[in-house]
């Protein structure tokens, strides 16, 4: 493409940036660039692009490109409800979290409710589930000095939902949800342990018993450890199967694993299938690392999938993301993955009715986007009483000293390189800015007080050099494919560029621990309140 027409393509994506205001040189050409270490290798992937340029995975060609859930969409829980799909993923220390999704073809997803809206610790890998005409969501969480698991349930999948009930089950995390032949309901958790319910979901119903000791892999494999973990459960004809994850969640890209067992009864005893592992990373070149914690899923059609999670190659920083697999059923009754290392198109699902996928990530701050897609990071209960909207303006008040105190507002979005944008105005003692969080010990970004900007490295806060701008401020925070750079200005025409730029790629679960992705942020320390107008997003 000739470079005038490159340069004007990039300046329609970002909404009419300026290309040539900063340094005399291109963001177009200065994103190549920076992109270029990490782009090589898989250039020939080409996702179809929605809202605001992001990535989707139906390419409107009859056929999708994983993964279908982009960012962080850890331990996916799916429900067949009719012709409706919905599923759900572990939210962790970001509340409102519970986010459910709908779709009709298994690919194409939209927004639905935030089902939690109660701190009750880390959320890990949930059960979405329905029985009767009632929705249940079991949900394993913990604080630092407790863990449990606990029950949320509503009438109709939009909500209200209910107010989490603790099941007291202390130790165990992933919960799968079955009904036996005996009528009776279950949970099977971590570790090849189950426990009865009571017939209303709502309460344990007896102790935990160990019911299941997982297949092994070969002992000289390259994993993070053997954790087998994430147990969904199925009835298919005279057999319920149970797939399983070992190998641990991330650690060497070939560790996490999909296995699968049967029975006859609920009871048991459980074969393991001979065909074990179903699916695994085999080697860290491929596109996708550490693939596992799949449910099985009738399609449309009545043909059938998988979905679960894994590492994108060279971007642990998005966390694990969603990914869809075809199955085939053999003859001898049990199954196969036939999507290969999911890194070409596959088949869109037969028979589906496609939704418009996704939501913007910008926000004019109009309407009330909170839960739906911002989040307080580990918010205290009064949490949300800190923000206001009123003409377009999100008006936050100051909590704590820096980000890692603050309760961020963080969003999940997914993809490799993006652009954010605000203008912000602050109160005196009040220090706000745009961040990329991690978690308390570990994010990136730039803010600044009337009279400095503070660097935020590592979790740590650094530069405090001038700015002359006063309190208020244009923040422009590119995420060119892992290298980040700052753009600022006073009238949101006129940009410089400021003198720091920071690799973030080792901002990720293998490095700092947490299971967590490296999220945009809004933020405001100290006292008195920010204001926040015109958040953009735009992916590169």
């Amino acid at each position: 493409m000739p470079s005038i027409h490159r340069r004007a393509a990039l300046s329609a994506l970002l909404g009419g940036v300026a290309l040539t205001a900063v340094s005399g040189r291109s963001v177009l050409a200065q994103t190549n660039e920076a992109a270029a270490p990490l782009g090589r290798e898989w250039a020939h992937m080409r996702w179809a692009r929605g809202i605001e340029n992001q990535r989707k995975a139906d390419l409107g060609d009859g056929t999708f490109l994983n993964p279908i859930m982009s960012g962080d969409h850890p331990d996916p829980s799916i429900l067949k409800d009719g012709d409706d799909y919905y599923m759900t993923f572990s939210s962790f220390e970001s509340v409102p979290g519970i986010h459910i999704w709908h779709s009709r073809d298994l690919v194409n997803w939209q927004p639905v409710v935030a089902a939690l809206t109660t701190n009750i610790g880390s959320v890990w890998a949930p059960e979405l589930c329905k029985h009767g005409d009632r929705y249940y969501v079991y949900i394993p969480a913990r604080f630092p000095d407790y863990r449990s698991s606990y029950v949320i349930w509503a009438d109709r999948i939009e909500g209200p939902w209910s107010e989490p009930i603790d099941l007291k089950l202390p130790n165990r995390i992933d919960p799968g949800h079955i009904v036996g032949e005996d009528g009776r309901r279950y949970l099977f958790m971590s570790g090849g342990d189950r426990v009865m319910l009571t017939d209303d979901g709502l309460a344990t119903d007896g102790a935990l018993e160990h019911v299941y000791d997982p297949w092994r892999y070969p002992d000289d494999w390259i994993v993070e450890g053997f954790a087998p973990e994430g147990p969904k459960l199925m009835k298919r004809g005279e057999y319920f199967y149970m797939i399983t994850a070992v190998g641990g969640t991330a650690g060497p890209p070939t560790g996490h694993m999909v296995i699968a067992a049967r029975s006859r009864s609920i009871h048991g005893p459980w074969e393991d299938c001979p065909h074990n592992p179903i699916v695994r990373t085999v080697s860290g070149a491929e596109k996708w690392w550490s693939r596992g914690h799949a449910t099985l899923v009738e399609g449309p059609a009545g043909d059938w999938y998988m979905v679960y999670h894994g590492y994108e190659n060279a971007y642990w920083s998005l966390g694990r993301q969603t990914l869809l697999d075809p199955v085939e059923w053999t003859d001898d009754g049990w199954f196969r993955a036939k999507g290969g290392d999911l890194a070409t198109p596959l088949p869109m699902p037969a028979g589906g009715e496609a939704v418009p996928h996704g939501m913007a990530l910008s926000d004019d701050f109009s309407t009330d986007k909170f839960g739906i897609q911002w989040s307080f990071y580990d918010p205290q209960a009064d949490e949300k009483s800190r923000l206001t909207r009123a003409g377009g303006v999100l008006h936050m008040h100051a909590k704590g000293t820096a980000p890692s105190d603050c309760s961020p507002l963080t969003f999940v979005q997914g993809d490799q390189g993006y652009v954010l944008e605000c203008e912000i105005e602050i109160d005196p003692g009040t220090v706000a800015g745009l961040i990329l969080f991690y978690d308390r010990q570990l994010y990136a970004g730039l803010g600044f007080d009337p009279a400095k900007f503070v660097t935020h490295q590592y979790g740590i806060e650094r530069g405090r050099p001038d700015h002359g701008y006063g309190s208020r401020m244009h923040i422009r925070l590119t995420n060119a494919f892992q290298n980040v750079y700052f753009d600022t200005s006073g009238d949101g025409v006129t940009w410089k560029r400021f003198d720091r730029g920071m690799e973030v790629s080792g901002y990720n679960q293998n490095v700092r621990g947490g299971f967590m992705m490296l999220r945009p942020a809004i933020y405001a320390a100290g006292q008195g309140e920010a204001r926040f107008r015109n958040f953009t997003y735009r992916a590169l």
